[in-house]
C-alpha cells in the first residue's frame, strides 16, 4: 500500500497509483523472472510524478520463453471502478526492440482523435514510456542483448468497461491503461472547493482584485508556457467552476480570466458549470448546435456528433471552412453564460486545444489578458 498523502482541505487523504503503474511493474517484475530465472518479492517504480511506488507481484507464471505476473491496482482514498482490479504483463523476448501491445481486458481504439491511433491498444503514451522503461532497466541490469514484449491484460477489464466511457469513446473490449504521472492523487469534492475557495481568500487578502483561474494542470501548463502568465497568483477550480465564480463574487474579486482546454469550457455554452463527465456532458451538443446555428451541412453536423474528442470535431470544422466562425459563436454563448452567473464582475475566458492551441476567447478576455501581463509580471 502506498503511504503518500495530501491535504486536501481539512482532509489527509492517501494517494494510491494507476493502471499504468500497475503494467510497469507488472512488467519489471515479469522481465526479471524471464531475465533472471526468479520473480522479485517487490519492484520499485519511479513514476514521472517524482515519488517511488513498492508493488508486490501476485499470480506469478513461468513458462520456457515467458513469464508473466500482476499487480493489482491501489485508488487510495480516490477509488474507482478499476481499483482493486489485477493489472498482468506477460513478458517474451524479442530480436532487438521492445514492443508493447494490449491482451485479454484491455481496449483497442477503433475511432480516431485518441491518445493512441486506431488498431492499437488503449494503453496511453505515458504509460507506454513507462513500462518502456522499466524494460530497458531490467535488460541493461541483467547485460541480456536483444529486446522485450510486453502484452498488459486486465482478467477483469471488459467487465469493468461497461461502467466507463470507453464504449462511447470508441475504445472496444476493455479498459484504458492511464495515468501521466503514475499517480492517483485523491480529490473529494467539497474538499476541491473548499481548497479553491482558501486560495482565493489569501489571494484576496494579498490586495489581488483580477483573478487567474484554470480547471487543472493542462490549463495551467497554457497559461503559464503559452500565455506567459503568472501561475503564483492563480487558484484551480477542477471542474466546479460555477462555485469558484459564485466564491469570487463573494470575495469582491473584480475580474477572473478563465483558461481551460476547450473540450472543458465548451460545456459553459450550453451553461454546464459543474463539468465533471459524470454530471455532464454536452460537448458534441454544443459543437453541433453552433455548427448548425453557423450554416454547418447535415452530413458535417452528424459527423460532429460522431466525433470523439473535441479535436477531432475542430479538425472537421477546420475542413469545412467553419472553425474561426463556429468558435467565435461557442466564445459568445460562454462569455453571456459567464456574465449571467458572476453579474457585474468582469468574467472572461480562454478556450484552447492540444492541436490548435489558443481557439477561442469571449468578447473582453484580450484585454483581461493584456491586464495581467502587465500588472502581474
Amino acid at each position: 500500500m502506498l503511504e503518500h498523502y495530501i491535504s486536501v482541505g481539512q482532509q489527509r487523504l492517501r494517494c494510491g497509483y494507476t493502471t499504468g503503474t500497475c503494467a510497469a511493474g507488472a512488467a519489471r517484475a515479469a522481465a526479471e523472472a524471464l531475465l533472471r530465472g526468479d520473480f522479485p518479492a517487490q519492484v520499485r517504480v519511479e513514476t514521472p510524478a517524482g515519488i517511488p511506488v513498492l508493488l508486490e507481484p501476485e499470480d506469478m507464471r513461468r513458462g520456457p520463453d515467458w513469464a508473466s505476473c500482476g499487480i493489482r491496482k491501489d485508488g487510495g482514498d480516490d477509488c474507482d471502478v478499476t481499483n482493486g482490479a489485477l493489472v498482468v504483463a506477460t513478458v517474451r523476448r524479442t530480436e532487438t526492440d521492445i514492443r508493447i501491445d494490449g491482451g485479454q481486458g484491455v481496449g483497442r481504439v477503433t475511432r480516431p482523435g485518441l491518445n493512441q491511433p486506431v488498431g492499437a491498444a488503449a494503453i496511453n503514451s505515458g504509460p507506454r514510456q513507462m513500462i518502456r522503461d522499466q524494460l530497458r532497466q531490467a535488460l541493461d541490469e541483467t547485460g541480456e542483448q536483444g529486446g522485450l514484449e510486453a502484452v498488459i491484460s486486465v482478467p477483469e477489464g471488459s467487465l469493468l468497461a461497461a461502467k466507463t466511457f470507453n464504449p462511447r469513446l470508441g475504445i472496444e473490449g476493455g479498459i484504458s491503461i492511464l495515468g501521466s504521472t503514475g499517480i492517483v492523487r485523491p480529490m473529494s469534492r467539497q474538499a476541491l472547493v473548499d481548497t479553491t475557495r482558501v486560495e482565493m481568500e489569501v489571494h484576496r487578502a494579498e490586495g489581488i482584485t483580477d483573478l487567474l483561474m484554470t480547471p487543472g494542470n493542462y490549463g495551467a501548463d497554457f497559461a503559464a508556457h503559452q500565455l506567459g502568465l503568472d501561475m503564483g497568483r492563480a487558484v484551480q477550480c477542477s471542474n466546479f467552476i460555477g462555485e469558484a465564480l459564485d466564491h469570487a463574487v463573494n470575495l469582491g474579486f473584480s475580474s477572473v480570466l478563465l483558461v481551460g482546454h476547450i473540450g472543458k469550457l465548451c460545456k459553459l455554452a450550453a451553461g454546464v458549470m459543474d463539468t465533471h463527465s459524470r454530471t455532464a456532458d454536452g460537448r458534441r451538443e454544443v459543437f453541433v448546435t453552433h455548427a448548425a446555428l453557423c450554416g454547418g451541412s447535415g452530413p458535417l453536423l452528424k459527423k460532429l456528433y460522431e466525433a470523439v474528442t473535441t479535436d477531432a470535431a475542430l479538425e472537421l470544422l477546420t475542413q469545412a471552412g467553419l472553425a474561426e466562425t463556429v468558435l467565435d459563436s461557442i466564445a459568445r454563448a460562454v462569455g453571456e453564460n459567464l456574465r449571467h452567473r458572476t453579474g457585474a464582475m468582469n468574467t472572461q475566458a480562454i478556450l484552447f486545444s492540444q492541436a490548435v492551441g489558443l481557439s477561442a476567447m469571449t468578447d473582453g478576455a484580450a484585454e483581461l489578458l493584456e491586464k495581467h501581463r502587465i500588472e502581474y509580471l
